[in-house]
């Protein structure tokens, strides 16, 4: 505790560096995509290092799960150290209400969609030999993604969604919010 309390370590940062939607399929009332995801994690701390215990990554719309948790690899992160995954994050008819796959249809057409990469974890921190207690550590990213040239075509009905094709292309890197 003398030591936690004279270090005071601070949480990672997070960021979001790439999303790439592979697909994407409006059901009705289920959704199915896949995405690959590129994050950034850093450890800002001197003297501190962090073992990732346990990570799950998922992403979500409107607060609705769209892909199911993948669990990446226990890790330790040393001081100061940058660590990058990717991993491909998949949902194959994913129960969502009726609403949200109606949103999602319209924010389509309209060009933009939002969703949010999140990251549900314990982590460790470790000083020397002494290794703290597990911690809770959640943290959200956003993702804007929006219609342009080099996107993905996105599905939902027939041809598309209703008729019309939307290709969207992730917008740019992002800072995510990090809590423990």
């Amino acid at each position: 505790l003398v030591v936690y309390l004279a270090l005071r370590p601070t949480k990672p940062s997070f960021y979001l560096q790439d999303l790439q939607l592979h697909s994407i399929n409006l059901g009705d009332p289920s959704l199915s995509a896949t995405a690959q995801v590129t994050l950034a994690s850093r450890n800002p701390n001197d003297r501190v290092g962090i073992f990732y215990r346990r990570l799950d990554v998922f992403v979500t719309y409107r607060d609705e799960p769209v892909t199911v948790p993948i669990s990446l690899p226990p890790m330790y992160q040393g001081h100061r150290d940058v660590t990058i995954w990717s991993p491909v994050l998949s949902g194959e008819s994913v129960p969502v209400a009726g609403y949200v796959a109606e949103a999602m249809k319209q924010d389509i057409a309209s060009g933009y969609v939002s969703l949010q990469v999140k990251i549900d974890g314990r982590v460790k921190w470790k000083v020397g030999s002494w290794i703290s207690g597990s911690y809770h550590l959640f943290v959200s990213c956003p993702a804007m993604l929006a219609a342009g040239p080099g996107g993905m075509p996105l599905g939902g009905g027939p041809n598309g969604t209703g008729g019309a094709v939307a290709s969207l292309k992730f917008t740019q890197p992002t800072g995510c919010t990090v809590g423990t």
